[in-house]
């Protein structure tokens, strides 16, 4: 761990990245957490770099995820030219994640994983790699010990390398994911405790869309029963405000009653920030 505490907060960029290298270099059949996310799709292409590794990328869909990402990492695993296989995942009848509580992402990593698992045996793979960078250690997330327990490996949070450094690297790099917002599943959108429904997801999946359709910001929909919570950054806030009567009819017309614009603007996990010390010691 104080390996890792180094390489985050003093190596740069370039020296993470022969760190990379290094760990990479012994796998040579590897199967790929995708999102088609900032870091997921960094990863393949560093992995791709050497033409003797075979790569499977795989895309979970379900109601949690935004359709429009599964159409998105398709069509970045066909530019990258790699095996991409998709699979439907079923976590959203999982009791341990529809109740929502505060380790719902571990059932939901759970579910994810143990796929990978069956696929990598059953295709003679080595591993199974998903993209967590080293800035992940620092937020609540109960899915990385579905990870560890499953043999995951991640090799950008063990080189230290941060979401800025994925970002500038992958700028050098051409990849065209280095400023695409951050993605996190829907179910991040409710408060613990509140049940996750297939109809509340896609409610909070079609504002989003819309809010997408009005701004390049990060946007985030917080789901609180009748009300929405929108957080973007707030150089974004402006946009909201001159939008705010057709955001708030097309908000209606999906079931919400009333919509919020939260001036802290947006930040990763900020359901999180509810809970207690102890809690998120389950991580």
């Amino acid at each position: 761990m104080e390996q890792n505490h180094i390489a985050g907060t003093a190596a740069n960029p370039e020296a993470k990245l022969e760190s990379l290298n290094r760990i990479l270099e012994p796998y040579r059949k590897v199967v790929l957490a995708f999102s088609g996310g900032v870091d997921s799709t960094f990863l393949l292409h560093m992995l791709k770099e050497d033409s003797r590794r075979e790569i499977l990328a795989v895309t979970a869909y379900s109601p949690t995820y935004p359709e429009s990402q599964r159409i998105e990492a398709r069509e970045l695993a066909d530019q990258l030219a790699v095996a991409h296989l998709e699979i439907e995942t079923e976590e959203i009848h999982l009791e341990g994640f529809r109740g929502n509580p505060p380790d719902r992402c571990y059932h939901c990593k759970t579910e994810l994983f143990s796929r990978l698992h069956a696929i990598r045996v059953k295709r003679g793979y080595d591993v199974i790699m998903d993209g967590s960078n080293y800035e992940d250690l620092a937020d609540f997330r109960p899915g990385m010990r579905a990870g560890k327990e499953l043999g995951v490996v991640s090799p950008l949070q063990q080189t230290g390398m941060t979401k800025k450094d994925i970002r500038h690297l992958s700028h050098k790099m051409g990849l065209p994911t280095w400023d695409k917002p951050s993605l996190a599943c829907l179910s991040s959108r409710f408060p613990y405790g509140t049940e996750i429904t297939e109809a509340a997801l896609m409610q909070v999946d079609r504002c989003e869309a819309f809010l997408r359709s009005q701004t390049s910001a990060q946007v985030r929909v917080r789901y609180h029963g009748p009300v929405a919570r929108i957080e973007t950054d707030p150089d974004a806030f402006h946009i909201i405000i001159q939008n705010r009567q057709e955001i708030a009819r097309f908000f209606n017309e999906q079931g919400f009653s009333y919509i919020t614009l939260d001036i802290e603007g947006y930040r990763t996990g900020s359901m999180n920030e509810v809970l207690k010390e102890e809690v998120k010691e389950i991580r």
